[in-house]
């Protein structure tokens, strides 16, 4: 992942736990239902107090021949493609506090 950033700092932010979520691009809604898989990620992480965030560049760490190299390791089918890395861990200061909502915001379809 850092090589795709162009960088050699550490996109994981030095977490623990990575899970790749990938989605076959033969399905008409790939892109939709594996964003949809990456936010319950998300969503549950929270549920369990574990920290957790989305980190780009899936796509294409997994078209890269290393990362063709790491899917057919795992038995990833070929037409699957990579929809983003969810990093899960604990972190390290307080939990930020909420910002205030705005008063009178309201939002009309």
């Amino acid at each position: 992942n850092a090589q795709v950033m162009g960088t050699t700092s550490d996109p994981f932010y030095g977490a623990p736990t990575v899970a790749v979520v990938f989605a076959d691009s033969n399905m008409g809604t790939y892109m939709e239902n594996g964003s949809l898989v990456m936010g319950n990620l998300l969503n549950a992480a929270h549920a369990l107090d574990v920290d957790s965030c989305w980190i780009h560049r899936a796509r294409e760490v997994f078209a890269s021949p290393e990362g063709q190299a790491l899917k057919a390791q795992w038995g990833v089918p070929e037409s699957y493609v990579g929809i983003g890395n969810c990093i899960l861990g604990y972190r390290d200061c307080e939990y930020p506090k909420a910002k205030p909502r705005k008063e009178g915001f309201v939002i009309r379809v």
